[in-house]
Order: structure tokens, then C-alpha cells, then sequence
């Protein structure tokens, strides 16, 4: 078994949801008292959300890729950044280490295209859902990208921001999530992507208009996949 490097605190509520998925997974595959052998680094997350309010990226790569060298120089085998909008930055952290990076929107379009998913709704943060770093990758793919109008866009992200990410689970938001997911079933959204990794908290299969890919339960996927494969 690999050691993975978590790079977390983004919120560390979703951080959480990547700890107790790669230690089950481990243990579903592996059976036993086996666990996952990982390190985590979890950072400020406050610091993190003034540079993105200002729009400084380059900043935020500076920081985050500090960190990601930390993980390595402690005995990180790969890097698991544990965000979605952070991958903006990915460039400038994967220039910062020599272990490989596992990105987030790999997985989710390799799911999408072997369940012949074409036409995608995408939730997410502000950045995500308006910047093309992540939806680029889908799109190169060969995938449709849909997101919510105004103010739907704006709903989806404060939820995050000012729920979601403090511990947060609301039924009224629930239920203003479901309503943002019908209006891209009838943008002609076959299935939709959680592309905030705080959004499972809110949303599962069960409650979804539309048929569910949660990036971090994907993420998670691809890290046991990569930590068990022989060398």
C-alpha cells in the first residue's frame, strides 16, 4: 500500500469525508484491521478564501504548493488535493513537488463516459462553475457542460461559503439545491456533478432530481485504486 497525501482544510468538513473514505475503502478491499496509510495537512482555510475573494491565485498556488511540499518531504507517494475550486492552482502546486498529483475532474469524467452520460450539469462554487479550469477537462473530454443561471449560481455558492463549509446542513437550502438541479434537468442535464466537495453534506442520490457524480466520492476512488495498484 502507497502512502497518499491528503491536502486538505478546504473546508475541513469535506477533509473528513476524504479521511473516513480512504480508511473504509481500505478496509472494505483489503478486510481486516487494515487502514489506509496516509498524511494530512490541513490547512487554514480562512486564509485560503481571502486570497480567492481577491482573486489572487498566484498567492494562493505560493501557499498551497508550500504545503504540498510538506507532504512529500514527510512521505507523501502521491498528492490528493481535497477541493475542487483549489484545483485552479494545480499547475503551480504540481511544479512545487515530484510526486504525482491525482486531479479531481479526472474520475468524474471517466465515470460520466463509461455510464454514456453526454450532457453534464455542474454545481460548485462561484469559481468553478464560471472558470474554465475544471469544466475545461470535461469538455476536452468530449462532455456538455451545463450550470445554473443567475441567481442560481449565486444560491449554490453562498450556500457553500456560508453553510456548508461552518457545519451547515439546512432543509430550506436542500430543498432550493433541488429546485437549482430541476432547472438543469430541463437545460437537458442527464446527471449532475457535486463539484464542491462540501455538497454531499447536503445532497445524495436519494434527494437528486437528477442521477449523481460526487467528485469527492470519485476522488476518493481513484486514491485507493492508485495506493493499491502493484508497483
Amino acid at each position: 500500500m502507497k502512502v497518499v497525501g491528503l491536502l486538505g482544510g478546504m473546508s475541513w468538513e469535506s477533509t473528513l469525508t476524504y479521511y473516513q473514505g480512504l480508511n473504509r475503502g481500505i478496509r472494505e478491499r483489503l478486510g481486516g484491521l487494515h487502514s489506509a496509510q496516509c498524511l494530512v495537512a490541513s490547512v487554514d482555510f480562512a486564509e485560503v478564501e481571502r486570497m480567492q475573494e481577491r482573486g489572487d491565485w498566484a498567492e494562493a498556488g505560493v501557499y498551497l504548493a508550500s504545503w504540498a511540499r510538506r507532504l512529500e518531504a514527510g512521505g507523501a507517494e502521491c498528492l490528493v488535493l481535497c477541493t475542487n475550486t483549489m484545483h485552479r492552482v494545480i499547475d503551480d502546486i504540481s511544479a512545487a513537488v515530484t510526486i504525482p498529483i491525482l486531479h479531481i475532474a479526472d474520475g468524474t469524467a471517466d465515470a460520466l463516459l463509461a455510464d454514456r452520460v453526454h450532457t453534464v450539469g455542474l454545481l460548485g462554487t462561484r469559481y468553478t462553475m464560471e472558470q474554465d479550469f475544471y469544466r475545461s477537462i470535461l469538455e476536452r473530454r468530449g462532455l456538455t457542460v451545463v450550470t445554473p443561471d443567475e441567481p442560481g449560481r449565486t444560491l449554490v455558492h453562498d450556500v457553500i461559503y456560508d453553510e456548508l463549509c461552518l457545519g451547515k446542513v439546512l432543509d430550506h437550502s436542500r430543498q432550493a439545491y433541488i429546485a437549482v438541479v430541476e432547472s438543469l434537468k430541463q437545460k437537458g442535464a442527464q446527471a449532475v456533478i457535486f463539484g464542491c466537495t462540501e455538497i454531499g453534506l447536503l445532497l445524495d442520490r436519494e434527494t437528486s432530481p437528477l442521477p449523481v457524480y460526487d467528485t469527492t466520492l470519485l476522488h476518493i476512488e481513484a486514491a485507493l485504486d492508485w495506493a493499491l495498484k502493484p508497483a
